[in-house]
């Protein structure tokens, strides 16, 4: 099933090269509503994790334990930096609006100077065609770990197409990560934010954007998981 494809810890082997492409995503309770509706596009997802702590305390109803995982600098982003400079790995990057990666960029090859970058790219095309011509682009390169920053479910959508390409390598969703770095560094969250596990309320005064997402769409996704758990709709996720 689907949802069993949430994992409760990441391991460095996902980074190993294999005989086919690996796709990683993240749910929070904004992208499990969406995933609910496009189930033929998640599958083509090799493994999720819990991107925030509330979605892991609701995954936690399930009877097993899950902890966070996301990708920014207080969670994955670090190790999979760390990982990519030691084992001389190269890494494309792919988001946001123009001008946003590139700046986000700097603050990764500050901390990690021997980073070998691919790449980098906003994460809009003009035309189905372009967009065509870079997953053709990317699948000649061949860069070992891509990182996407579309917001869901275009990044999915954008990773999966990369894999039906015959590329080869690790891919990473990342959400709003490149703008948050962008605009703050990497040290996007203050300290009592990421220790209170309040990142979410420092990101709706960050991004007040996010309010209709946090007081509509949060509340409406414990209803629906509920749900879907208490009446066994897991079981359609496959």
């Amino acid at each position: 099933m689907l949802i069993n494809k949430v994992k409760n810890h990441f391991s460095d082997d996902v980074l190993e090269r294999k005989e086919a492409a690996r796709l990683v995503s993240f749910l929070n309770p904004y992208s499990y509503l969406i995933m609910r509706k496009e189930l033929e596009l998640y599958n083509k997802i090799d493994s999720f994790y819990c991107d925030g702590i509330l979605f892991a305390k609701a995954m936690q109803l399930t009877g097993k334990k899950f902890e966070r995982v996301s990708f920014d600098m207080t969670s994955l982003a670090p190790r999979i930096f760390h990982y990519a400079q030691q084992k001389k790995l190269s890494i494309y990057i792919i988001g946001s609006e123009p001008g946003v990666v590139e700046k986000a960029s700097l603050s990764f090859k500050a901390l990690y100077p021997g980073l070998k970058f691919a790449g980098l790219r906003h994460g809009f095309f003009d035309t189905p065609v372009e967009r065509e011509n870079f997953l053709c682009e990317l699948y000649e390169l061949a860069p070992d770990i891509v990182v996407v920053g579309m917001g869901a479910p275009a990044q999915e959508r954008f990773i999966a197409d990369l894999k039906a390409t015959g590329w080869k390598g690790t891919a990473f969703t990342c959400g709003g990560f490149l703008h948050q770095t962008a605009s703050s560094g990497v040290n996007y969250y203050p300290a009592w934010a990421d220790r209170l596990n309040l990142r979410w309320l420092y990101r709706m005064y960050d991004e007040p954007k996010l309010i209709k997402r946090y007081f509509i769409y949060y509340p409406l996704f414990f209803v629906v998981f509920i749900y879907d758990l208490l009446s066994f709709n897991f079981k359609k996720f496959s």
